[in-house]
């Protein structure tokens, strides 16, 4: 990777340098040049490059290392053995070692959130290698999970890089071939409508862009560099709830979940004992489709018989005929509060059985 880096910084500087520049490891072979036919070839009597901080004219070249220490792993050098060419090795080195160390830290920061997130990472190193990279353990920050289906996992990332380029707050880290990490830095107190209209801006960049099908899992909001972990789980259970019981939503919030994440974390076994003491068998399977619509609208009105009516364009009779044809079939008056909790969980647990997860 360093290699691509400093090829990028010597191109550039082929038009403002009248000499062919370019970058040693330390091995001698030239990884970077001016004079792109000269890559790969070997310095004769490149060791003693490496053996001081100074400049060293090897040939009829100028060596410097990158950066004051000894046993650099690169260095620098500039075509000529003149005084010009020890100026000029001395800027290109100084280039050269300021853009690593900005590369280094970037990636270094970057793997370091992603051994955390996926807990590879010991939690008594965590402070240690935070301190040594002077990551700030202390932020707020949340990890939103970016499913990606159908297309290309590497351009979505690249494109999520550019959309959040502050790579010492904000990292955008790859998990596999379908799922993209966004570790965000936030405040404290942000809310979780102002983190889903986030995710949906996200879904509208990527979807316009690429035309690719997204969901978003949002975990909560932690404080501390071990927590992210759990922020990081919680954003998967997010996406793994959501293709059980709100299908038609592409983003989720753990927060939001409710009762479903409850559901999900039960084994199938339980699910089904569930069902079979609430309804009498196959009572649930009678009802249609109309049924089951009038009692969803009913949840959504809070219970109230004259709103649901309302909604449904229905005489308020019909509505309270329905709804005692509910309780015939399954022994649950919908009108009562506890019945409609019962049932309401029942349903959700049908869904979930229905839609076969994996059993315990």
């Amino acid at each position: 990777m360093a290699n691509r880096i400093f090829q990028g910084v010597v191109h550039q500087m082929k038009d403002a340098i009248d000499r062919t520049v370019g970058v040693i490891d330390e091995t001698g072979t030239i990884i970077a040049c001016s004079e792109l036919s000269v890559i790969g070839e070997s310095i004769d009597g490149s060791q003693k490059v490496f053996e001081s901080s100074e400049c060293v004219k090897v040939g009829a070249r100028t060596f410097k290392t990158l950066g004051s220490r000894l046993g650099a792993e690169y260095a620098a050098f500039v075509e000529g053995d003149d005084f010009e060419a020890r100026k000029l090795a001395g800027l290109v080195c100084v280039s050269l070692e300021n853009i690593k160390q900005c590369y280094d830290e970037k990636y270094d920061k970057g793997n370091f959130v992603k051994n955390v997130i996926l807990d590879n990472i010991l939690p008594g190193d965590i402070f240690l290698k935070a301190r040594e990279l002077r990551f700030n353990s202390d932020a707020s920050r949340v990890v939103i999970l970016i499913k990606i289906f159908g297309k290309d996992e590497v351009a979505a990332l690249e494109t999520l890089q550019n959309i959040f380029p502050e790579k010492t707050k904000d990292f955008v880290i790859g998990i596999n071939e379908t799922d993209i990490a966004l570790v965000k830095e936030v405040k404290p107190n942000i809310e979780t409508k102002d983190l889903e209209k986030l995710a949906r801006s996200i879904i509208d960049s990527l979807g316009v862009e690429y035309y690719t099908n997204v969901l978003v899992g949002i975990g909560s909001t932690v404080t501390g560099i071990k927590n992210l972990a759990r922020s990081f789980k919680e954003a998967q259970v997010a996406t793994e709830v959501g293709k059980f019981f709100d299908t038609e939503k592409i983003v989720i919030s753990y927060d939001n979940l409710g009762i479903a994440r409850l559901i999900y974390q039960l084994p199938t076994t339980l699910c089904e004992m569930f069902l079979k003491e609430v309804f009498k068998k196959g009572s649930i399977e009678s009802l249609d489709h109309e049924t089951l619509f009038t009692i969803q609208r009913f949840f959504e009105n809070n219970l109230n018989v004259s709103e649901t009516s309302r909604k449904l364009f229905v005489h308020r009779n019909t509505l309270v005929y329905r709804l005692e044809k509910i309780k015939k079939l399954t022994g649950l008056d919908l009108r009562e509060f506890d019945d409609a909790i019962v049932f309401k969980v029942a349903l959700m647990v049908k869904k979930y059985l229905d839609a076969n997860p994996v059993k315990y």
